[in-house]
């Protein structure tokens, strides 16, 4: 069978094209027409900027871009105001910035200060610790008195078997010699607040005269504290006195050496510095 040749399609665009094309213009001829022959209501137009401005402004409070002394109808005064809020923005911001440095150089001032006093404290104390431990050497009873200090104390710590029979608050005959020593140092040395506190161990206790370690240890003290008023001149406003109970053990109460070690009394001698001064 013999082949058919094919056709070749017209050259140009279809015809309907160009009928398109002329309608889209004469379409945009008669807007174009129209837009000329209108007019535009100001007052409108401005009412609507305005209630765009009042919806997306950048200024504070909404402020409106078309009201009178702004942007559109005052540029400058616009653009001044914003400089003048931009300046003010940054000497606020280098107040601030002053204000921080300030307060952090008060802050490192009063550190400094906080540090230098404790150091002295802490020599006051060391000094004082001094003195009294040369004073129990010197009156034989180093061996039977513990000593340590802190920046606001110097603290004896005596054995509570060596002043007191078990169960007792009654200091005990043997144990007058050390604690007439001890008042006579104290008598000596304490010129502030002088602290006595009662310590037991973990025991129970509920005799007749004790329903607790808190009664026992609160008696010991005490009988610590009658000694001192009656047997020097040291102002019993000074001194205070406490039972601390087994609260605040300083060795291990399963073991009896433990135990022995948390039976005690210990008298803290507050220096000049102190906070309880």
């Amino acid at each position: 069978m013999a082949k058919r040749k094919a056709e070749e399609p017209p050259k140009g665009a279809p015809a309907w094209q160009s009928t398109f094309a002329d309608l889209m213009n004469l379409l945009l001829c008669f807007f174009v027409l129209l837009f000329s022959m209108s007019t535009i209501d100001a007052q409108k137009f401005q009412e609507i900027a305005a209630s765009f401005s009042n919806t997306f402004s950048i200024f504070q409070a909404g402020g409106s871009s078309f009201d009178d002394g702004l942007l559109i109808s005052n540029g400058v005064s616009q653009l001044n105001n914003l400089d003048m809020y931009i300046s003010n923005t940054g000497a606020a911001a280098e107040q601030t910035a002053k204000q921080n440095d300030l307060n952090k150089d008060e802050a490192d001032s009063a550190e400094e200060l906080k540090e230098a006093l404790q150091e002295e404290q802490l020599k006051e104390s060391e000094t004082l610790a001094e003195a009294v431990s040369e004073a129990l050497v010197e009156n034989g009873i180093d061996k039977d008195v513990d000593i340590e200090f802190t920046s606001q104390y110097v603290q004896l710590t005596l054995k509570g078997s060596v002043l007191f029979d078990s169960g007792s608050a009654d200091l005990k005959s043997e144990a007058m010699p050390m604690v007439s020593k001890i008042a006579m140092i104290l008598e000596r040395y304490a010129t502030s607040t002088i602290e006595i506190e009662g310590h037991t161990d973990n025991v129970p206790i509920h005799t007749s005269h004790f329903e607790s370690n808190d009664v026992l240890s609160s008696y010991r003290a005490l009988a610590m504290f009658d000694y001192l008023v009656a047997n020097t001149s040291i102002d019993p406003s000074k001194i205070k006195h406490s039972g601390r109970g087994e609260y605040i053990p300083v060795a291990d109460n399963s073991t009896p050496e433990g135990r022995a070690k948390n039976r005690r009394i210990e008298i803290k001698i507050y220096n000049s510095l102190s906070a309880e001064n």
